[in-house]
């Protein structure tokens, strides 16, 4: 057939395949939801170590950019070469935790068959060194991080979906050649703005506020995550600190929708969110915040059905002299406080008592005088008891936020003793709180310097799911293979589902200092629903200045705080239109 010919039947033939049927009927396929993340690729910073040497020739290439094309010319390569027995590896740094997987790009591997390797992925140098072993603690379980995967003869090849830094490559035949021209982090992320931002005199804080921003970054994938490479999960409880930080960097998105009405729809009730009473406690109180935030009436509607039949269920767990019995599921704050009792009761009276009070303020916003009565009548009964507070920091400060004991007194009494002695990860968010409360900032700053501070010191690059502060005693940094004598850190501590390498170290609900440092040092907290009062208070404690910006729906405010000769603070404030500065 000539070529002319052939061309005028395809185009003809168009409308004719266009009018076939689908293979699958239409009401067949299911509609998913455009993909909002991006995918960029990185090199590695840095050649860490290599096994057997001489097998390995010019594994710096791998630190040139590359482009993920094989190229059928001369191009530099690393070669990596077994024999007689022997194997080559190579560990690899990217120079900050990320999210996805890897990409290996080959030319020519001898034979012309696939070579077998295995990668391991690490968010510590030594978890990219490891074993799967009971005795360790690494695992595959919430993202597959140990995996053999064949090489090409010559192509591209992309594997892997976890959180990590540090990629462990090692060849696992014989008598093969293997060059290698790139390997690259497949790095895949929400590709937006950070609108807020933070400076100060303390450069160390500013690198502790992006810390935690890049930290919940890394979690806003389909879902807010709590963690990257494992607790692959919306928990709603976790998913508070992590709103606050979202607002104060990123502002409103569209995962925080997807996350809440997640936990909703996978949680009918009497159930509790997640099998924890808190965590339906929790779930109230983001959407308190994010109304606050958003002034998204219509969408604060949509809950009140849901919102009313759990305010009821939980209001008929408060007995007439005023204590909690929520039963039907975990009682729980965070892991520190979980062999505890008196902490656990003492803290979810506190938070049960601020979702009743969050409760009034939106059945107000929804001209709901019943659900509003409701949660008053049981707010006041529980007003009357005190719990034994003071057990722990956790439940110090929850007691200290809801009211039922003086601020100053719980800081005094629990919050200053022993300095960071007792934070947690999650938690210490509302321990800041609290001392903001009791007006103790600079003791705050302080925590935040020396406890968030001190993951920045053992080459963290996100915060993680636990921290102890006697950690720090003889360790090694994560970002360099363990001396001989010095603690591994990742390896050595952690506790409950998170001992040895399966402890996260990219953990969403670490990074309260980010929204607390916007919101007591700038001083920038909201008074109206939609951002249309914004409060400016600064508090520097012992800084010199602070600037930074603080995204709202109207657009960004921008604030800078400087401390003058005689001890004021003089500020300049620029805000958008439609937002009010109160000071």
């Amino acid at each position: 057939m000539k070529p002319i010919l052939l061309s005028l039947l395809l185009l003809f033939a168009v409308p004719v395949c266009a009018a076939l049927p689908p293979v699958f009927p239409a009401e067949a396929v299911e509609k998913s939801q455009a993909d909002l993340r991006t995918t960029t690729y990185l090199s590695p910073v840095r050649v860490m170590w290599i096994q057997n040497e001489e097998l390995v020739e010019g594994a710096d290439h791998l630190l040139a950019k590359g482009k993920g094309q094989m190229i059928n010319a001369p191009y530099p390569h690393c070669v990596m070469t077994s024999r007689e027995g022997r194997r080559p590896s190579l560990l690899l740094d990217f120079g900050r935790e990320i999210q996805g997987g890897v990409q290996i790009v080959t030319a020519g591997i001898t034979g012309h068959k696939p070579a077998r390797v295995r990668v391991r992925l690490g968010e510590s140098a030594s978890e990219a060194m490891c074993e799967i072993t009971p005795e360790s603690g690494a695992t595959n379980d919430h993202a597959m991080r140990d995996y053999v995967m064949y090489l090409p003869w010559y192509g591209v090849s992309e594997t892997g979906n976890s959180g990590f830094r540090f990629v462990r490559i090692d060849l696992l035949e014989d008598d093969v050649v293997v060059p290698v021209q790139e390997i690259r982090a497949k790095f895949t992320y929400r590709d937006i703005p950070y609108l807020g931002s933070f400076r100060s005199s303390d450069t160390r804080l500013d690198s502790i506020w992006m810390t935690g921003a890049y930290t919940v970054h890394l979690n806003m994938q389909d879902y807010l995550w709590d963690g990257i490479k494992r607790d692959r999960l919306v928990w709603m409880g976790d998913a508070h600190p992590e709103l606050c930080t979202m607002l104060a960097v990123f502002g409103d998105n569209e995962v925080m929708k997807k996350t809440l009405d997640q936990a909703r729809d996978q949680t009918p009730l009497p159930g509790w969110m997640n099998g924890i009473c808190a965590y339906s406690l929790w779930w109230a109180l983001i959407h308190h915040d994010y109304y606050m935030y958003t002034g998204d009436l219509d969408y604060l509607r949509e809950q009140q059905s849901y919102m009313n039949a759990l305010f009821d269920m939980a209001a008929g767990m408060v007995d007439g002299q005023g204590h909690e019995h929520m039963t039907g599921a975990g009682r729980f704050l965070d892991w520190p406080t979980s062999r505890d009792r008196k902490a656990v009761d003492a803290g979810l009276h506190a938070l049960l008592l601020m979702t009743f009070d969050a409760g009034i303020r939106m059945a107000g916003a929804l001209g709901d005088t019943a659900l509003a009565a409701k949660c008053s009548s049981a707010a006041e009964r529980m007003r009357k008891v005190t719990p034994d507070y003071a057990t722990t920091k956790q439940s110090a400060a929850l007691a200290a936020l809801a009211g039922l004991v003086p601020a100053r007194q719980v800081n005094e009494e629990v919050l200053k003793k022993g300095g960071v002695e007792g934070f947690s990860t999650f938690y210490g968010y509302y321990m800041l709180q609290a001392k903001a409360k009791a007006g103790d900032y600079a003791g705050a700053i302080d925590n935040i310097d020396t406890y968030w501070g001190a993951m920045l010191d053992l080459g963290a690059t996100t915060f993680w799911e636990d921290f102890d502060i006697k950690w720090l005693d003889n360790a090694a940094r994560i970002d360099e293979l363990v001396p001989e004598g010095k603690v591994d850190v990742h390896r050595s501590y952690g506790d409950f589902c998170y001992k040895g390498f399966r402890h996260s170290f990219c953990h969403g609900w670490a990074s309260g200092p980010t929204a607390w440092l916007s919101e007591h040092v700038l001083g920038i907290s909201i008074v109206e629903p939609g951002c249309k009062a914004v409060r400016v208070r600064p508090h520097l404690g012992g800084l010199q200045w602070a600037e930074g910006t603080f995204p709202t729906p109207y657009g960004v405010i921008s604030v800078r705080h400087e401390r003058q000769g005689d001890g004021t603070v003089k500020s300049k404030i620029s805000a958008p239109k439609g937002v009010k500065i109160v000071r």
